[in-house]
């Protein structure tokens, strides 16, 4: 809308300096802040809204309706892109019937999927022990040799 450079806001702050005066232009600078930032309230506001009437009128079922008619193809391509996303993010071993192929199937990879955390969280509670152990021992270290240090001191 207002196409303001560097240049045109220097040329403005120079005759605001000018004409405001140097003591009163923070407040000027304040009062112009609030001005704009309420102004940019209402329009935040306004825009809500026309979203919100947009919403309830369902101008975004047309605008969809629109481009399944504009691009069939591509309309078609969503749909299978959004039903293969459901199917990958919630595939469920209880889903399937247990007899089919893809009932074994997928009871075998919910299984595999057990065992896998079982073995990373065996894992970590080793690493965890490990490291549990190597800061005691360094802890009785330490100790040790303060100890003699202490003991050749007296």
């Amino acid at each position: 809308m207002f196409d303001l450079g560097w240049t045109e806001l220097l040329v403005i702050g120079v005759v605001a300096l000018i004409v405001v005066g140097p003591k009163d232009l923070p407040v000027l600078f304040r009062n112009v802040g609030r001005w704009v930032g309420k102004a940019k309230g209402m329009a935040r506001e306004f825009s809500t809204a026309m979203n919100d009437a947009a919403d309830e009128a369902g101008v975004n079922d047309i605008a969809k309706g629109l481009k399944t008619a504009s691009n069939p193809v591509g309309a078609a391509m969503d749909g299978v892109k959004d039903a293969a996303r459901e199917m990958t993010s919630a595939i469920d071993p209880t889903k399937f019937d247990a007899d089919s192929e893809t009932g074994k199937l997928a009871a075998e990879r919910a299984e595999a999927a057990k065992k896998i955390q079982a073995s990373t969280a065996r894992a970590a509670a080793e690493r965890k022990a490990r490291e549990a152990a190597e800061a005691l021992a360094k802890a009785d270290e330490a100790e040790a040799a303060l100890n003699t240090e202490t003991e050749t001191k007296t």
